[in-house]
């Protein structure tokens, strides 16, 4: 079979604002005569400053505060937001924090516009899927890299009444520019830290370990991210560990691996994201360290339909060239994992005190929600992702 890169377009219209003390910039990227909306999470961003610069910076301004978003945001918390804005005519949004409160402010930017049930922004079994055509305008600041929401134009959002975490997507729904000052990670903590880590790895291997088409641009691009994150990843969950020049390019890399860049031409395989996010909505488990559980597992069950493109892997990022294919697949699944549980991630149940129990229970979710024929060629099964939970019950 002919490998070859598939059409694509690609646009991103996000103007990146990187480096140290941007924040003055708010003034000239957000327009005086708006009336902005900051939305953000929990009292980090007050505690360490960083919501009394984005006020200075916006002074003379006609400003309010939507707080409380949560870490995997809510539907109906988000909604509450959608109503103020409603109400009090915001007409631009300014999302401060991480990839939560991005992807929250996504929904409130498009739902505040929307026509209907915004249930029915995201389908996924909970609504009926209906195009996003026109948003809110928002801007961010970020403060935890990890989901490259930053510079992306998806969102994913939890609905607590029915246990899903869905997703959406519009070309309406990018930001118009991003702050990225790597000094904010200084005041992360480890487990954040390692979240972003792992969050930024797995994006980059959903989109490059599927099989091979010939994308050599694409292919490595990925390979040179992936070796980025194991270089620096160990240093950048030390907390105590200010390096701006290695945050910088950790901010950098998460922004990259998922900004539309990679995906380009080439299969993608959203799988672990679709089994993780199972996981985070019955058991309430970051959602980086469900991708850590599941991802090993996954590489290890799907070996065979993934061999070639991990042979690349092993070979390429790992640097694996003696003993057979065989081999050099299994150690650098092997690998991956102990690359995780360097961070402080682990990469089974048993580390959360789960055992038999989720497996059942988590495919009975991935079959309500429609997903029972995912992976880059539409091939795992629910009996495929049973084996892929079964895999990550307990350590060999």
């Amino acid at each position: 079979m002919k490998k070859e890169i598939a059409n694509f377009d690609y646009y991103n219209p996000t103007h990146i604002v990187f480096g140290k003390n941007r924040f003055s910039d708010l003034a000239d990227l957000i327009a005086a005569d708006k009336k902005v909306l900051i939305l953000y999470g929990g009292g980090s961003v007050e505690k360490f400053d960083t919501l009394s610069k984005v006020r200075e910076a916006l002074n003379g301004r006609t400003i309010g505060e939507f707080g409380g978003i949560e870490a995997n945001p809510t539907f109906e918390t988000l909604i509450e937001a959608v109503d103020l804005v409603k109400r009090e005519g915001y007409d631009f949004l300014l999302a401060v924090g991480g990839g939560s409160v991005i992807d929250g402010t996504k929904f409130v930017a498009a739902a505040a516009r929307f026509l209907g049930d915004p249930l029915d922004i995201f389908g996924n079994g909970v609504g009926a899927s209906k195009p996003v055509k026109e948003a809110l305008p928002f801007g961010t600041v970020l403060t935890l890299p990890a989901t490259g929401s930053e510079m992306n134009s998806g969102a994913v959002v939890t609905i607590k009444s029915k246990k899903a975490k869905v997703s959406f997507g519009s070309p309406v729904t990018f930001p118009v520019f991003s702050i990225l000052d790597p000094e904010l990670t200084y005041t992360l903590p480890e487990r954040q830290l390692a979240n972003g880590v792992i969050d930024s790895f797995v994006h980059i291997m959903e989109q490059y370990l599927t099989y091979p088409v010939g994308a050599m641009v694409q292919d490595r691009y990925a390979e040179g991210l992936l070796q980025t994150l194991i270089e620096i990843g160990p240093s950048v969950v030390d907390e105590k560990n200010h390096d701006y020049n290695l945050r910088a390019n950790f901010m950098w890399t998460a922004t990259n691996a998922l900004n539309g860049t990679l995906n380009k031409g080439v299969p993608g395989d959203w799988a672990s994201h679709s089994l993780g996010h199972e996981i985070t909505a019955l058991y309430g488990i970051d959602h980086a360290r469900t991708l850590a559980i599941v991802l090993p597992a996954l590489l290890t069950i799907r070996k065979k339909e993934k061999f070639d493109k991990l042979v690349q892997y092993a070979e390429r990022v790992w640097h694996l060239t003696e003993g057979s294919n065989e081999a050099k697949v299994d150690q650098a699944i092997s690998n991956t994992g102990q690359f995780f549980e360097s961070l402080g991630a682990p990469i089974y149940f048993s580390a959360y005190d789960l055992g038999e129990e989720v497996v059942d229970a988590l495919v009975s979710q991935l079959e309500k929600h429609q997903l029972t024929a995912i992976s880059e060629r539409g091939d795992q099964t629910l009996e495929v992702s049973r084996a892929i939970y079964t895999e990550a019950l307990k350590s060999k």
